[in-house]
């Protein structure tokens, strides 16, 4: 008995400093649920379905993606090239934390499917001087996944009530947040010929094509130009 003792106190402890860690991040992640549940409402979703599309999901970015392009009947290879693009990044993401989760190979591919951006960053500055424990995976992990999944349905709940959140201009809140992140990122030229780009190709296939496929279109079209204007900035 006296030697588990240690290892719950161990582990009480990593899991209060994941709590500790992640509260900022899933505090400000409710107001983007609560719109995420109106905006799915609004489209024709059913609270039931938005909690199941969190659960099985959970991607802020791509449901908010999945749901701007949301048309009847839903176009279901468009939308999963297009959440495709969007979670690409996560390859990468897993691949470098991965082996610093202190858990194993079986149980890494269950952790990862509620890797974000803010547990994988967590994670990431956890382990330049400490281990990742199994402990502060999970307390990070599920409490961002519990708040998304209640804000989220809660949102849908309110929006079945509310009506259309464009009404109100909450459907541009999102919209207004990328924006945000985006100009944060600097004014270097190719950071601001990658949005022009893509945000120029976008307008256009959504203009003559429809949803969802300036999404796809947009987000390939801001890569090509990274790349090329990268390319050209490195020669010069």
């Amino acid at each position: 008995m006296d030697q588990a003792n240690p290892l719950s106190s161990t582990f009480g402890r990593e899991a209060r400093a994941g709590l500790r860690d992640i509260a900022p991040a899933a505090i400000a992640a409710i107001p983007i649920g609560l719109l995420f549940g109106a905006v799915a409402i609004a489209k024709g979703l059913t609270p039931t379905e938005v909690a199941f599309m969190s659960a099985t999901v959970f991607a802020g970015g791509a449901q908010f993606a999945a749901i701007e392009a949301w048309v009847h009947p839903a176009p279901i290879a468009a939308l999963a090239f297009a959440t495709f693009l969007i979670n690409a990044r996560h390859v990468l993401m897993g691949a470098s934390i991965g082996p610093k989760i202190k858990l194993t190979r079986p149980q890494k591919f269950v952790a990862l499917f509620f890797m974000t951006d803010e547990t994988w960053a967590l994670s990431e500055r956890r382990a330049l001087d400490r281990p990742v424990t199994a402990a502060y995976w999970v307390a990070i992990s599920a409490a961002l996944y519990i708040n998304w999944l209640a804000s989220t349905t809660v949102g849908a709940v309110l929006g079945s009530f509310l009506g259309d959140p464009a009404r109100l201009g909450a459907d541009f809140a999102f919209t207004a947040l990328f924006i945000g992140l985006v100009a944060g990122f600097g004014k270097s030229r190719v950071t601001l010929v990658t949005a022009a780009v893509s945000a120029v190709v976008s307008a256009l296939v959504h203009h003559f094509i429809g949803a969802p496929w300036h999404v796809a279109s947009g987000a390939l079209a801001g890569i090509a130009a990274a790349y090329c204007a990268a390319d050209r900035e490195v020669r010069s």
